[in-house]
């Protein structure tokens, strides 16, 4: 009877090996005033007060949290976001660099490496939570393209100069702006989602967060509080160019990126889609649901009445008043505003055959976009939350190598 049972354990674990088509690494990647693991005390930005990536290791997966620059452009995040998997110095290339008078270099910017494997036979599985999912697309753009310089030669880089077929195996976007929000043209302060952010930062008091702004010659001074930290940022004359994060989130500046970051036909996709608000029938308008947390009900509210202009002239209209509060529900299920058309996307159906170069759309779900990334849950919710990304892995890690 041992012997069976022995056996029997034998074909459960060989049959759990097999169930896995792939075992690579799944790297998180936040959006706007994001933080990493060393900031923000025990308080997670993947999680709360929960640890996701432990989590999902002690599930038996293989994750890393990325620490990209908060505030900055898609474009400097990707950079960031290649040399923290791979290793190096962080080089944004000449052209950006002169465009923007930017540092190109800066040397507090130079990483080991998350995974310096990393290559066309060890690929990884990209996971970005809101402005996030906009940057690991950045990414596979730059991966896919080589860059030619302000001289007309390709740019001098080990990420920009020359092509990397095949080091991106999925994308998965939770709660992105791939078309913008609205949100980023009604904040007159410049920095949208400010409100949201203070109070998380609060959690932490004075403990360490940090904009990664070097390559604008913006340190944190010794001794510096948090606030005033974060009142000099806000100051800073970043925010009047198109290469930080308000313009990226932009309608006008996500429909820009759209029109050449198109979907990769040899990338997986998938979008996660939330929303928390419902339909005033006396206004036609949207209004934050009674769950919505109560730090970002003001922002729904105004995203749920307000449009947003391109610079053609045309609108959003009123199918993106619905939102989550922070981004318009319109805009998660993927790129469609870009000049060369939509991206192909379609509803995930479980047993189905995959195809790669098409987003598949995970679920609608009743949740605000703090709580997408674990942040204010109850019991039940925690739960949930965990069951959600736990099941996702396992659907990245069982696509075909």
């Amino acid at each position: 009877m041992k012997r069976n049972r022995s056996f029997l354990w034998l074909g459960l674990f060989l049959a759990s090996m097999v169930s896995a088509e792939n075992n690579y690494p799944i790297i998180l990647v936040h959006g706007f005033m994001g933080w990493g693991r060393e900031e923000m005390g025990n308080y997670r930005y993947w999680g709360g007060k929960v640890d996701l990536e432990q989590y999902l290791i002690e599930k038996g997966y293989t994750v890393y949290t990325a620490n990209v620059g908060p505030v900055s452009s898609n474009w400097d995040r990707a950079v960031e976001l290649y040399y923290q998997i791979k290793g190096g110095q962080v080089d944004y290339g000449k052209t950006h660099s002169e465009l923007y008078g930017l540092v190109r270099g800066p040397e507090e910017k130079s990483y080991k490496g998350l995974y310096s494997e990393w290559d066309e036979n060890h690929p990884v599985h990209l996971v970005g939570h809101s402005m996030g999912g906009q940057t690991i697309r950045m990414l596979d753009y730059m991966l896919r393209t080589s860059i030619i310089d302000s001289s007309g030669l390709s740019e001098d880089s080990g990420l920009l100069g020359k092509t990397h077929e095949g080091w991106i195996k999925s994308i998965t976007s939770i709660s992105t702006p791939h078309n913008g929000t609205t949100l980023s043209n009604i904040v007159s302060t410049g920095i949208p989602f400010l409100q949201d952010f203070i109070a998380l930062a609060a959690i932490a008091g004075n403990s360490f967060y940090n904009f990664d702004l070097e390559q604008w010659g913006f340190q944190r001074t010794k001794n510096e509080s948090w606030g005033d930290y974060f009142r000099r940022m806000r100051e800073h004359p970043a925010w009047g160019t198109k290469n930080i994060v308000s313009w990226d989130v932009s309608v006008e500046g996500a429909r820009q990126m759209n029109s050449f970051c198109t979907a990769n036909p040899e990338v997986y996709y998938f979008s996660f889609i939330t929303s928390n608000t419902v339909l005033d029938s006396t206004s036609y308008c949207h209004v934050p649901d009674e769950g919505m947390s109560y730090i970002i009900r003001a922002n729904a509210r105004l995203m749920g009445m307000k449009k947003a202009f391109f610079a053609d002239g045309s609108s959003t209209d009123s199918t993106w008043f619905e939102n989550d509060g922070i981004v318009n529900k319109m805009s998660m299920y993927g790129p469609t505003t870009g000049l060369n058309g939509p991206d192909p996307i379609t509803t995930y159906r479980k047993n189905e055959l995959l195809i790669p170069g098409q987003w598949y759309v995970m679920g609608e779900y009743r949740s605000d976009h703090r709580k997408f990334a674990g942040h204010s849950l109850n019991k039940n919710e925690l739960k949930i939350f965990k069951n959600i990304y736990s099941n996702h892995m396992e659907l990245l890690w069982s696509l075909p190598k």
